[in-house]
């Protein structure tokens, strides 16, 4: 039996923005933003066509103080950007024990693996009920940009959120046409701090070997 035809998830979302500009009106937008680099280019791409409201909910970051450096950074890229169209903030209670309990158990799973899923879907889940909260007319998440990050699986999973909470999920593949590419070169022309680990200190101990954070790094997994 032959394999299904994988989706253009890129393409998928020119057309969403094409029906978005021919319909004269700015929707409003909750952006699920993982970290300042991801978000730099995502932000630049979606300004023009919404109004975005930028969500930060991310217990996988640990310890608070990475947290809360990540917070202060993506706030003063908004700040900074000249964005066309309007973006809000909004960001929830930091609760390390909404990870850690989904991770239960999970601890040795592979980047990518059942741990990654399980965290990936807290997150949207998250964003898709503050959509619903807000009566945002879309809901979407930066998490794709990143080439560590399975975007079928994360297209999937919003896919089944807005079905849920009745609100269009925004499905993206913002890595692909030198997304991710255009992130690292915000990310130099703002000065932003870039992570070496998604903030989970299990993957980070994997892919570093080590049981210390850093606080520098040369690129984004998230």
């Amino acid at each position: 039996m032959p394999n299904p035809p994988i989706t253009n998830y890129r393409f998928v979302l020119e057309n969403t923005l094409r029906s978005v500009s021919a319909s004269g009106k700015t929707p409003s937008l909750l952006l699920h933003a993982c970290c300042a680099p991801c978000s730099s280019y995502v932000l630049e791409y979606l300004s023009s066509y919404f109004n975005i409201t930028l969500f930060f909910y991310n217990p996988n970051i640990i310890p608070q103080h990475e947290y809360e450096l990540r917070l202060s950074e993506l706030q003063r890229l908004v700040s900074s950007m000249p964005l066309q169209n309007k973006v809000s903030f909004l960001h929830a209670d930091y609760n390390q024990n909404d990870f850690l309990s989904i991770a239960d158990g999970l601890e040795n799973c592979p980047e990518r693996g059942l741990r990654c899923r399980k965290c990936i879907a807290l997150r949207l889940s998250k964003t898709a009920d503050a959509a619903a909260s807000l009566g945002s007319d879309f809901f979407t998440t930066t998490l794709t940009i990143s080439p560590h990050k399975d975007s079928a699986f994360i297209n999937s999973c919003g896919g089944q959120l807005s079905q849920n909470v009745g609100i269009p999920y925004l499905f993206s593949d913002f890595k692909k046409n030198n997304g991710y590419k255009r992130s690292i070169q915000l990310s130099a022309f703002y000065n932003l701090y870039r992570q070496n680990f998604c903030g989970c200190p299990f993957s980070l101990q994997k892919s570093c070997n080590s049981d210390s954070i850093p606080l520098q790094g040369d690129s984004s997994y998230e």
